[in-house]
């Protein structure tokens, strides 16, 4: 079973965390968001489909991959597009202990900082941007992550990881999911890939007809 769209219930049981953005201006806004990267040809896709459609986003790095591919990561901030902490190790937070995990983003930021292009949008946020992979922390590192960066989680996940899930069905499941506001999680990873890029470039393409812009966070 898929699930596209997080529950209400899911959402109010942790208000602090942004599941999903406030209503910005008469035009309606997604904000799409890609986890797992930066890696070579898949990020660049992505980077390439948004500059085609004059959208931008959020790209939530593993430190490691900035450190294997510092120039892809340096391409996502000069598109314009902003960048968010996602662990240096893509750790699951509820199998490790909480000093453990605190080392690990404080390793991605430092990737991060090392390999930062000036006045990217990241750099001048009051907080930075964290999202922790598979959505999975503890509540005693949620609340020590809070102190010093946004937590984003996401309205819509489109799944797109799930080799079993056709193409097709990603692209319907994701479009009927949207609506203003929607925080939407994709992956630019190997194992997304097939999807993604299939159902990316038309998925903008369906809500930039209906008057959507896409935005970073």
């Amino acid at each position: 079973m898929h699930i596209f769209k997080t529950p209400s219930l899911l959402r109010s049981l942790f208000p602090s965390l942004l599941w999903k953005m406030p209503p910005q201006s008469e035009q309606p806004t997604l904000y799409l968001t890609f986890d797992d990267g930066p890696i070579p040809d898949v990020t660049d896709f992505v980077v390439e489909t948004l500059a085609q459609f004059q959208a931008k986003a959020t790209f939530f790095c593993v430190g490691d991959n900035i450190q294997k591919h510092p120039q892809v990561f340096q391409r996502i901030q000069n598109a314009g597009n902003s960048v968010g902490n996602h662990t240096f190790n893509h750790l699951n937070g509820w199998r490790t202990p909480n000093a453990n995990y605190w080392e690990n983003i404080k390793q991605c930021s430092q990737v991060m900082q090392a390999h930062s292009v000036g006045n990217t949008p990241w750099q001048i946020l009051e907080k930075p941007l964290f999202r922790p992979p598979y959505g999975r922390f503890t509540t005693q590192q949620a609340i020590m992550i809070h102190q010093q960066f946004r937590i984003i989680m996401w309205d819509v996940l489109t799944n797109d990881y799930d080799k079993r899930l056709t193409p097709e069905k990603c692209l319907r499941a994701s479009l009927r999911s949207s609506a203003d506001g929607a925080i939407v999680v994709f992956h630019d990873s190997l194992k997304a890939a097939k999807n993604m890029m299939f159902t990316l470039p038309r998925y903008i393409a369906h809500f930039k007809e209906k008057g959507y812009q896409f935005a970073a966070l």
